[in-house]
């Protein structure tokens, strides 16, 4: 049988196997199309998941803002014109011809007129308001409103020193849409997205043009992506230049716009985009970027300001106006002319806009600066009440009694005091502290943590423990003095050489810093002149553990052993809690615990909480007179006396000098009836410096008292105290008007009899061994004899 030929197949069978194979590829792409079609649902519903979370929550990390004291104005007020036009400037007020609008202020003479901004404080809200404040001399003379009425006091709103930041060291000032001014969102639109009212997400026309123009001219000179895109790749996404990236930020522009709208996806852009950096801050948000860069809030910015900024949202860096002005200048004046293009303003505005100045605040100037010393203090004083998170998170209002014009007086008198001592051997490795209260409410008012202000390490004035020298000799004294049967200022005390030998063998021997011995001297010579050996003897006298209690009762904790050496300052202490030790001495005998916060406010402006002001009387205030008298005269005629080379004669003060072994710590700590000081100079290795008390840190608080004028100290004596006139040499009772006759305070009953007449001049004998006298009433004496 022969062999069939395989058959051909015929036309319809390879029809039929066609039909066959197209059907199993249409199977697969709709099997492939339907799980990517799933598969596109899932990641569109877990990045509307995203979009929902970030948009209906919380959307910002706010940290909180800390503000000064507000500047209160009143007829009589102590406040000269020059400070008060340094406070305006850093709150970002501008002169012009007519106050008319709130951030305005016009200067004629004595006399400012302004218009304030009003602000919501803890009590409610400041309005704006027109008022004029005419000066005389260091004070105000009259306050008025800006027809003249009278207007009894006013404030004006605190000036913002500083933040507590969230790790990632974003910052924001938060606003609604219905804050800024209606130029901003006209001018961020021409610049960044015409069509943003039209599309939906996504602009195909943006996208056509950006590839035409980018496509013709041979580099990246548009991109396509409209505000919402933009928004959701600073909310969600990185800057990495991928096709995904791009899709992810595509789909989830348009799940934005689904869910919200335009005006809030137009608020949330004015408040995320990044703007700038100061330093490791991020500045976020056109608000921020206001105040960081023309010192004002932003419904107050005008054409070429509002133009800087929206130009900047191009590159920030690249157009930093403090780094790159003339870079700036010109994306300004570009984005000033796209303005009249399409007919946001005309032509002459846009003229006269481009003829301004960049007008951009000096980084590091009161206005846009802050000062992390004291902000320090006031975190630390949070925590003991508020969460970390709270802080950093919530945009809480902080507001506190800082002072920025002692603040400023107290940089500029460590400044010349270092110039000052330029050239003394080790003084650039010398380092300072300062703080400066309000002794009636323990008010902190300034505080310097280094001789760097702006430095935001180690913070020396609250955290440098050391030894406080003879700061603590008006501890012993006022020991003494509470006992007013047994002491008074004029009490003899021997200032003679003395050992103490203690259990395991060791002997104490105290010196005076001259190495000399001033033999018989009253009390309050032995302090005013800070005599060693007396102040020891003193102290030993009333018993080691009794002084040491009495400073935990001034208000400085510790937990110092009895040893005799405490008694010459062995102790170590930080500047703040020598404060919080002397405001009690300055505040007549009432503690009064140091504090930075005033009141607290949420984001919202709710109250959330107030810090009190609390007071209690710990020592008797006769004592306290007493004590206060022989640190005047420290003053007067003891250690301190060099003060007034730069103070005026007729100020009071009362202060007292500190130095540690070896000259390694300087102190000083003294005060007027309205402020206290405390200053501490040394090295951060404990090494030796040059410096004593007096030619140190009393250097630096005469030059800071000297720019602030403190009232000077209320002499009136308390109503246990009565004056008496005694010899200056011997203490005893004399009558009024006799050589060598002084009045000394005494605790009622203590004083001595009065002297009945006066003794006959040849009775007095020059020669003769007396207790050291007021040196300007011994000089009087022996012309008076000659």
């Amino acid at each position: 049988m022969s062999k069939k030929r395989n058959a051909k197949p015929t036309k319809k069978s390879a029809k039929q196997h066609h039909a066959k194979a197209s059907s199993r590829w249409w199977g697969l792409f709709i099997k492939l199309f339907m799980i990517a079609l799933v598969l596109l649902g899932g990641v569109l519903i877990y990045l509307d998941a995203i979009v929902q979370e970030k948009f209906s929550g919380k959307r910002w990390t706010v940290p909180a803002k800390v503000y000064a004291r507000p500047l209160e104005l009143f007829a009589g007020q102590k406040l000269s014109k020059d400070d008060f036009l340094v406070e305006l400037n850093a709150l970002g007020y501008r002169t012009e011809r007519a106050a008319n609008r709130p951030g305005g202020i016009s200067v004629n003479g004595n006399t400012v007129v302004l218009h304030t901004r009003g602000f919501q404080f803890y009590e409610g809200p400041e309005p704006a308001r027109a008022m004029q404040v005419r000066f005389s001399g260091n004070s105000i003379a009259s306050l008025a409103h800006a027809n003249g009425q009278p207007l009894a006091v006013a404030r004006l709103e605190p000036l913002l020193v500083g933040g507590l930041y969230p790790a990632h060291q974003e910052d924001r000032i938060l606003i609604r849409l219905d804050q800024v001014p209606e130029l901003l969102p006209k001018t961020l639109l021409a610049v960044e997205d015409r069509e943003f009212y039209k599309h939906h997400g996504v602009s195909p026309k943006s996208i056509a043009r950006a590839i035409w123009v980018n496509t013709t001219s041979g580099s990246v000179r548009q991109g396509g992506s409209t505000l919402t895109q933009q928004l959701v790749k600073n909310f969600f996404l990185t800057n990495e230049r991928t096709l995904t990236r791009k899709a992810t930020e595509a789909l989830m522009a348009i799940l934005v716009e689904l869910h919200y709208s335009k005006e809030e996806i137009l608020e949330a852009y004015l408040n995320e985009v990044f703007l700038g950096q100061d330093g490791q801050r991020a500045i976020h948000g056109f608000g921020l970027a206001s105040q960081y860069f023309f010192s004002q809030p932003l419904a107050e910015l005008q054409l070429h300001q509002v133009a800087l900024l929206v130009g900047m949202v191009k590159g920030p860096s690249y157009y930093n106006p403090r780094r790159h002005p003339e870079r700036a200048l010109q994306r300004r004046n570009l984005v000033i002319d796209l303005l009249v293009e399409q007919g946001v303003v005309d032509a002459e505005q846009a003229e006269t806009a481009k003829q301004r100045s960049l007008g951009i605040t000096k980084q590091g100037t009161l206005a846009n600066t802050t000062y992390p010393g004291f902000v320090d203090l006031v975190k630390r004083q949070l925590r003991e009440d508020y969460r970390e998170e709270d802080l950093t998170e919530e945009g809480l209002r902080i507001f506190t009694s800082f002072d920025p014009i002692l603040q400023r007086k107290a940089e500029a008198a460590q400044t010349k005091t270092y110039k000052e001592l330029a050239g003394r051997r080790g003084i650039n490795e010398v380092e300072s502290a300062m703080v400066v209260s309000n002794p009636e409410t323990g008010e902190v008012l300034a505080l310097l943590g280094s001789r760097s202000p702006r430095y935001a390490g180690f913070n020396r004035a609250l955290d440098a423990v050391r030894p406080i020298g003879s700061l603590i000799k008006p501890a012993i004294y006022l020991t003494a003095l509470e006992q007013p049967q047994q002491y008074s200022l004029t009490h003899y005390i021997q200032d003679a050489s003395f050992a103490v030998k203690s259990r395991s063998g060791q002997v104490w021997r105290p010196q005076n810093y001259d190495r000399k011995e001033h033999g018989t001297v009253f009390l309050y010579q032995g302090l005013a002149q800070s005599y060693n050996l007396s102040t020891a003897k003193l102290g030993m006298e009333l018993g080691v553990p009794r002084v040491l209690q009495t400073v935990r009762k001034l208000g400085a904790e510790h937990d110092w052993p009895a040893y005799p050496s405490m008694l010459l300052g062995a102790g170590s202490l930080s500047p703040i809690t020598v404060t919080g030790m002397y405001q009690t001495i300055a505040n007549g005998g009432f503690n009064t615990p140091l504090r930075a916060i005033r009141d607290v406010l949420t984001a919202d402006g709710e109250p959330l909480g107030r810090y009190q002001y609390s007071v209690e009387q710990r020592f008797d205030g006769g004592a306290i007179y007493l004590t206060q008298e022989a640190m005047r005269r420290a003053m007067t005629e003891g250690t301190g006396r060099s003060a007034y080379n730069r103070l005026p004669s007729s100020m009071v003060v009362a202060g007292k000098t500190g130095t540690s072994n070896d000259l390694r710590d300087s102190w000083f700590a003294g005060f007027g009836q309205d402020l206290l000081a405390v200053v501490w100079m040394g090295r951060d290795d404990n090494g030796q410096t040059s410096l004593t008390g007096a030619s140190g840190a009393l250097r630096l608080w005469a030059n800071f008292m000297q720019q602030a004028q403190p009232s000077s100290l209320n002499r009136t004596p308390p109503s246990n105290v009565v004056m008496a006139w005694v010899n200056a040499y011997s203490g005893e009772g004399s009558a009024q008007g006799c050589p060598g006759a002084v009045q000394m305070p005494y605790i009622r009953g203590s004083e001595p009899l009065p002297g009945e007449s006066c003794d006959e001049p040849e009775s007095f004998d020059p020669n003769k061994q007396l207790p050291a006298p007021v040196e300007s009433v011994k000089s009087w004496i022996r012309s008076w004899l000659n």
